[in-house]
């Protein structure tokens, strides 16, 4: 996105709690507080030309529909993008290693497995990680957002319908 010249900013959700959101923990109340307070952060870079991409886990439905609303009331467009992976490849994957611990009852009220994580009922985007190449994904996203004219569009190869076929698709999750 930035190669194609967009001013763009990612507010990671690990950053956000250490700067932004310091001092909440991880219960509803606090969950839905820091998500708004990225959803405002988002609505702000929007509003000034900056395409804003939250990453940041978000595991009540309620709350991100209403950041979404919030956005689009500005104007602005709202893409959510569903990283969909199962909580045992998250396990394997997880280099802080809390997701084991939370699968041993180590961790109480931890998302996706003592948690919940409403699944959204009509992302935009899903990505299926554990089945799919980082460049298929990214793909997706990309052909997403020259579909709703928020990114012009590239003329290569990458970007082609068929690279986003059913083929590619199981070839990329074999990669994975």
């Amino acid at each position: 996105m930035r190669a194609r010249g967009l001013a763009v900013e990612v507010l990671d959700g690990d950053e956000i709690r250490t700067n932004l959101s310091k001092g909440l923990g991880f219960s509803k109340e606090d969950r839905d507080t820091n998500i708004r307070r990225i959803g405002y952060v988002c609505r702000l870079l929007s509003r000034n030309g900056v395409a804003a991409i939250s990453a940041a886990i978000s595991p009540y439905r309620e709350v991100r529909d209403e950041v979404r609303r919030l956005i689009e009331a500005d104007g602005a467009a709202f893409v959510e993008v569903f990283v969909k992976c199962p909580i045992e490849v998250l396990a394997e994957r997880d280099v802080k290693g809390l997701y084991k611990k939370a699968l041993a009852g180590e961790l109480k009220g931890f998302t996706g497995v003592s948690d919940p994580y409403e699944e959204p009922f009509a992302p935009e985007v899903v990505i299926e990680s554990n089945l799919e190449a980082v460049e298929f994904s990214v793909t997706k996203i990309l052909h997403e957002l020259e579909r709703r004219k928020l990114l012009g569009l590239e003329r290569d190869n990458i970007l082609s319908p068929e690279f986003l076929s059913a083929e590619n698709y199981s070839a990329a999750g074999r990669e994975a």
